[in-house]
């Protein structure tokens, strides 16, 4: 619960989370959490995406902020595996501890947001980037996507079991929050992932009254989601700053110097170096970023931990959806999880995520929860109950 709740303090490197994180690997090593071997596909993958960052270092010299960067590298891949071994069990204990704990880390990192953002404390600028709330975040497009998973376990709370008053309090102070941090990238990556949510809660629904209180409660979202907008944009220091992040092309897209003109450097660099350049070394030559984190897997991890990043993530998709449509006890959670990663995956190809924190502990829970519902599903009690009401198994489990 410490560990999540802190995961929000991310304007200091090492973080406290960080600190934690580590105790928190010793605890699980002491406490013996199982390794279950259909976890083999993350771990091997993980570490062949590792060796090829490595194996990339042998180029750039003894550098001190390149060997950092592959050594924070491992340290998310292993968090990674440790979210995966933690939920494999489909632990619902831990998983409501996850929740609560997420939850708070938002609401915090949230209230700082407004804090900066409205000027009410003294120091307020360290909550600001250029007027868009970073919050306890370096970066707006990092502050923005970290609230996405709450707000999904708390919308798909509302539709599956009800409204409740503190649920829609916190709602909207996080769509406030995630408005205005002013990243078209986030805002793009809440809209594709409650689209995946609300379709697959559609899918899994067992009757029709939830079904129709999912279409109820989504146009219900849209139209107060719109009034929120309406109110913040009546406030004149937020409609000046969305009348330029709302331009769906922006100077620093196109043109020399430009975000796509970057890409197309990118590319040939890629088919130019089979090991890669390096961690900043792209940067270093060009003078600036190409932002698409499936081309950063290839420029700093070589043809091989690109394959291998690339890979993990298009498996984790395929196997997530699959279990995602299983009834278990955790089954919400994995969905929650999936739409949120779903959402960051395709935020991938306009923003360098391979360092973001919240998306390993996606990876590890879509992996985790869904090793749990295969063993579910090979449990005989699990087939008899779901045979007896009419539910239909996939036969590969």
């Amino acid at each position: 619960f410490v560990t999540m709740a802190l995961s929000s303090i991310a304007f200091i490197e090492p973080s406290p989370h960080d600190a934690l994180m580590f105790v928190l690997l010793a605890m699980c090593v002491a406490g013996r959490v199982p390794f279950d071997r259909k976890l083999l596909p993350l771990l091997i993958l993980t570490i062949i995406w590792l060796l090829g960052g490595l194996m990339s270092l042998v180029q750039v010299g003894d550098q001190q902020n390149t060997i950092q960067y592959a050594g924070t590298s491992i340290y998310l891949g292993t968090a990674g595996i440790m979210f995966a071994c933690l939920f494999c069990e489909g632990d619902l204990t831990r998983l409501g501890i996850l929740r609560r704990s997420y939850l708070l880390a938002a609401l915090i990192a949230t209230l700082a947001g407004y804090l900066g953002f409205f000027h009410l404390v003294p120091g307020y600028q360290h909550f600001l980037d250029n007027e868009r709330v970073s919050a306890t975040f370096k970066d707006p497009n990092v502050y923005g996507p970290f609230l996405i998973f709450p707000l999904l376990l708390l919308i798909v709370g509302f539709m599956t079991r009800g409204l409740r008053i503190g649920g829609l309090i916190m709602v909207a102070a996080l769509l406030g929050g995630l408005f205005l941090s002013f990243s078209r990238g986030a805002w793009l990556h809440f809209a594709l992932s409650l689209v995946v949510a609300v379709a697959l809660l559609f899918a899994v629904s067992p009757d029709r009254r939830m079904r129709n209180r999912i279409v109820l409660l989504t146009v219900g979202a849209v139209f107060v989601a719109a009034l929120l907008v309406v109110a913040l944009t009546s406030i004149d220091s937020v409609r000046d700053i969305l009348l330029v992040r709302a331009k769906a092309i922006q100077p620093y897209d196109v043109g020399p110097g430009g975000r796509f003109w970057f890409q197309q450097l990118a590319l040939t660099q890629i088919l130019e170096h089979p090991n890669g350049l390096g961690p900043f070394e792209f940067s270093r030559i060009f003078g600036g970023q190409q932002h698409d984190v499936y081309m950063q897997g290839f420029l700093v991890y070589g043809w091989l931990g690109g394959a291998a990043y690339m890979t993990l993530v298009l498996v984790t998709l395929v196997i997530g959806v699959r279990a995602v449509l299983i009834p278990t006890a955790w089954q919400y959670y994995l969905l929650a999880a999936y739409a949120a990663f779903v959402g960051e995956v395709a935020e991938g190809f306009v923003v360098d995520t391979d360092h973001w924190r919240h998306f390993f502990l996606l990876l590890g829970l879509v992996w985790g929860l869904t090793v749990a519902t295969i063993n579910a599903c090979r449990r005989p009690d699990y087939r008899i109950g779901a045979e007896a009401i009419g539910i239909s198994l996939p036969v590969a489990v």
